[in-house]
């Protein structure tokens, strides 16, 4: 028997846990992340006055997305049922393939709820959360009494 030495560099699960995921090849984690947890691929970008919230979603319509803000949660879903009703049409093999998804984020204090807005254009699902502005206080001298 043989002694092997493991680099467990590790502080906590959670350090384990990142790195498995990040080594993961991306074709095996996008294969996870849309055939077995039903979710398109998001960029969040934060911007001066706003994030912007993008999701990859082509072959919808805009009447397909519910966007609902409940308690600070921001939740994006699609329910879309497959239709193959063509009487004149004989499908050989489909693989285009419309699932219904939900995804939720956590909004901060410092998004400003009133004002969010979304388009979808070209496959994209765009969000823009406007940022509150900073009433950052002004420095004061405080008199001892």
């Amino acid at each position: 028997m043989s002694y092997v030495k493991m680099n467990n560099n590790y502080k906590s699960i959670d350090g384990f846990m990142k790195e498995i995921f990040n080594e993961l090849p991306s074709a095996v984690s996008k294969t996870v992340r849309e055939d077995v947890l039903h979710y398109p691929p998001v960029n969040i970008i934060d911007k001066s006055a706003v994030y912007s919230v993008e999701l990859f979603v082509p072959g919808y319509i805009k009447v397909d997305f519910s966007i609902k803000l409940d308690n600070n949660i921001l939740t994006v879903s699609t329910e879309k049922k497959e239709s193959n009703s063509s009487e004149n049409e004989k499908y050989i093999r489909t693989e285009f393939a419309l699932k219904s998804f939900k995804r939720s984020f956590t909004l901060n204090e410092k998004i400003d709820t009133e004002n969010i807005a979304a388009r979808y254009e070209n496959g994209i699902l765009k969000i823009e959360l406007p940022k509150k502005e900073s009433h950052s206080a002004t420095p004061k001298d405080i008199n001892i009494l």
